[in-house]
C-alpha cells in the first residue's frame, strides 16, 4: 500500500443530496441508493440521478447481477441498471421492505414483517413466514439457501424445497445476518451489542461480545479466514480459520476516537476498508497493520462502503449526502 501520491488526493467526492442508504457496483458504474428515493449513478465521473422510489425512500439495497435492487418505504422493490433504466420487480402495496438480499445470478429475497419472499433467477417465487419480524437476510454463498434473522434466532430456508426452514435458536433480538464463504458459519448482530454465531457442522454456539455499540456492518475476507465488524472504535476482526473464533481473541485495527460504522474487505487481498462515525475512511492491511487514510473526518457517519469486483476502486457514502470514489494507483 505504499504510494507517492496520497490516497486522499485520489478520491473523487461529490454531493448526492440525501442520506446514502446503500451502494454497489454495476460493472464500472457505482450506484448509490438514497434515503429520498433516488439512485445516483457514477461512471468515470459521468453522473446521473434516477427516481427509483418517487415520493418515498430507499431503505435497503443489494446488487443482483447487473442491477441495483432497492426496497422502499413505498413497498416496492425496484431494479436500477447502469444505463439508468428502472423497473419495478415487486409491489407490496405500501408495506415497508425491511430487508433485502440478492445473488449474482439474479435471484433475490425480501421481507415484509414476518413474511419472507424469494424469487429465483427464472422468476419462480416462494414465501415463508418466520416467528417474528424478519430483520436481516443473507444468501448462503453456495446453494440456493437463505438465512433469516429474527427474534430468538435464525431460520435457514431452502426456497426451492417444500419443507420448512431449519431454526438456529438463541434468545434475544437478532438484527443482521451473514454466512461465511465456506457455508460453515452463520453470524448475527444482536440488539444487546453482541454477535452470535453457529458452526453448522455441529451446531455449536459462538458468542462474540465486548462491543460498546451495535454492530451493523460485517465483511468476510476473500479467503474466509477473517470476519471484520463495526461497532467499536476500531474494526474488530474475528479469526474463523481452523474451526472458528472460540477461545481466540479478535484483532483490533484502525483505532480512532470515532466508532467504526462500515467495513469492507478487498475482494482478493487482506486489505480492509473502514468507515467511521465522523466521516473518515481508512484502509488497513492485515499482514502488517499498515494504515492509510482515504478521507479525513467529515460531518456525518459513513453509511455505505464497498469495493468494485476488481478491487481497483472503493466507493463510500455518508449520512449527509456526500459520496466518494477512490481509484487505487
Amino acid at each position: 500500500m505504499n504510494t507517492a501520491v496520497s490516497l486522499i488526493e485520489r478520491v473523487q467526492a461529490f454531493e448526492v443530496g440525501a442520506h446514502v442508504t446503500g451502494l454497489g457496483w454495476l460493472g464500472d458504474t457505482a450506484a448509490f441508493a438514497l434515503g429520498d428515493g433516488g439512485v445516483w449513478l457514477d461512471k468515470a465521473g459521468t453522473r446521473q440521478r434516477v427516481e427509483a422510489h418517487p415520493d418515498a425512500g430507499a431503505l435497503v439495497a443489494a446488487i443482483s447481477g447487473k442491477r441495483l435492487l432497492t426496497g422502499g418505504d413505498d413497498g416496492r422493490i425496484v431494479a436500477t441498471s447502469a444505463d439508468g433504466t428502472v423497473e419495478t420487480l415487486a409491489d407490496e402495496k405500501g408495506r415497508w421492505i425491511t430487508a433485502l438480499a440478492a445473488r449474482a445470478d439474479g435471484a433475490f429475497a425480501w421481507s415484509i414483517g414476518k413474511q419472507v419472499k424469494a424469487r429465483d433467477a427464472k422468476g419462480r417465487e416462494t414465501m415463508v413466514e418466520v416467528p417474528t419480524t424478519a430483520q436481516g437476510l443473507a444468501f448462503a454463498p453456495k446453494g440456493y439457501r437463505l438465512a433469516i434473522a429474527h427474534y430468538n434466532g435464525v431460520s435457514l430456508w431452502y426456497p426451492a424445497v417444500v419443507t420448512g426452514p431449519e431454526v438456529l435458536s438463541w434468545k434475544g433480538s437478532h438484527l443482521d445476518v451473514t454466512v461465511s464463504p465456506d457455508n460453515q458459519f452463520v453470524v448475527t448482530s444482536m440488539q444487546e451489542n453482541t454477535l452470535h454465531g453457529w458452526r453448522l457442522s455441529d451446531g455449536r454456539d459462538m458468542r462474540m461480545a465486548g462491543y460498546p455499540t451495535k454492530c451493523r456492518s460485517f465483511s468476510w475476507s476473500h479467503d474466509g479466514d477473517w470476519l471484520a465488524t463495526s461497532g467499536a472504535d476500531a474494526a474488530i476482526i474475528w479469526p474463523f480459520a481452523k474451526g472458528g473464533p472460540m477461545g481466540k481473541a479478535p484483532r483490533e485495527c484502525g483505532v480512532r476516537s470515532a466508532t467504526v460504522t462500515q467495513v469492507a474487505f478487498h475482494p482478493s487481498s487482506l486489505v480492509l476498508a473502514t468507515g467511521y462515525a465522523d466521516g473518515a475512511v481508512m484502509l488497513i492491511r492485515l499482514t502488517d497493520a499498515a494504515e492509510l487514510m482515504v478521507r479525513v473526518a467529515g460531518s456525518a457517519p459513513v453509511t455505505a462502503l464497498t469495493w468494485d469486483a476488481k478491487g481497483a476502486r472503493l466507493a463510500f457514502g455518508t449520512e449527509d449526502g456526500v459520496a466518494g470514489i477512490l481509484t487505487l494507483p
